[in-house]
């Protein structure tokens, strides 16, 4: 009979013991990175949880967490919410946030956007199934195609080509808007005649497509990249990026850009860009497209300022 009433009496003196401890906590906590990447099937992940390790691993106080997301648009959106501290995002995405462009999903400008470096190119990758016929742009009419998730960078990337191509969705027999995996799956299992990724070479989607069964790589040609101009750019996908490609495949490609907030502490943000480029070793290790980061190149074009915790950091490496 005494012990309930006991149990109860030593829970609440716990739970009071406990919020007591939490309120004398000191005031300045660990610094705390969240890494906002995309899906787990594409590139942002696997160079996202790379980048979480270099920074857990050598700045001290820090402790990180990988999040995998819908990719740009929802990373910009979310580091403007102050929900996460660096984040992959498009070159497109990223000019689209800082113009407020309602179509690409930014009401208004996202005026604290503040970039760390620009990185590796995307390339637009539209892969069919050999047995839907699909070789080129116009050859998609009257086919079913996922052009990535609703309102992220991979599906900007295709609004903007079928624009410059005189094509819209209307001209699709079916229009999916789903994640690089599941549109692998479903052409896996012939609901889906293509899919259009935008993301690094050897993206591991179409790598697995790619080995179940025999693909086509679609081209875009370079007079795409002419109609939409910057931050688009004619280049190729070289021969044997996937299995069954025989020869190189011309498309289009777009600069990824790490982004943050202005809110971020200018140390943070230095030791953010600094620690990045001191252990590029493991981002190539991570994935290949890790290999085609340059700091040389990473504080130019950009569509954003720098973040001054960046700029500081080119400026010691004398890249600024």
């Amino acid at each position: 009979m005494i012990d309930r009433p006991f149990r109860a009496c030593a829970g609440m003196l716990a739970t009071a013991a406990f919020a007591l401890g939490t309120f004398a906590a000191p005031a300045s906590a660990d610094q705390f990175i969240n890494v906002l990447t995309g899906g787990t099937s594409g590139v942002y992940y696997p160079l996202g949880a790379a980048l979480a390790k270099i920074y857990s691993d050598n700045i001290p106080g820090v402790k990180t967490q990988v999040q995998s997301t819908k990719a740009s648009v929802e990373n910009i959106n979310l580091i403007a919410r102050g929900r996460g501290e660096i984040g992959f995002a498009l070159g497109d995405s990223v000019k689209a946030a800082a113009d407020g462009d309602k179509e690409a999903g930014f009401p208004q400008k996202v005026e604290k956007l503040r970039a760390i470096a620009a990185i590796y190119p995307n390339y637009v990758q539209i892969v069919a199934s050999k047995a839907s016929g699909v070789t080129d742009l116009a050859g998609l009419k009257g086919k079913a195609l996922s052009v990535g998730a609703p309102a992220s960078g991979t599906e900007l990337n295709a609004r903007a080509i079928f624009k410059a191509a005189g094509m819209s969705y209307d001209d699709l027999g079916k229009t999916e808007y789903l994640p690089f995996a599941e549109s692998v799956e479903l052409i896996k299992n012939r609901q889906l005649d293509a899919t259009l990724q935008s993301a690094g070479l050897g993206v591991a989607s179409i790598r697995d497509l790619a080995s179940s069964q025999p693909i086509q790589v679609v081209a875009v040609p370079a007079e795409i990249a002419e109609k939409l101009g910057a931050p688009f750019q004619a280049a190729e996908i070289p021969a044997g990026t996937y299995e069954g490609q025989d020869a190189a495949v011309p498309t289009l490609a777009i600069t990824n850009i790490l982004v943050t907030s202005s809110d971020v502490p200018d140390e943070i943000a230095y030791q953010m860009t600094k620690q990045l480029f001191e252990h590029l070793d493991v981002l190539k290790a991570a994935h290949n497209a890790g290999k085609a980061i340059d700091p040389k190149t990473a504080a130019k074009n950009l569509p954003v300022p720098l973040h001054p915790g960046a700029e500081r950091y080119y400026k010691e490496a004398g890249l600024l």
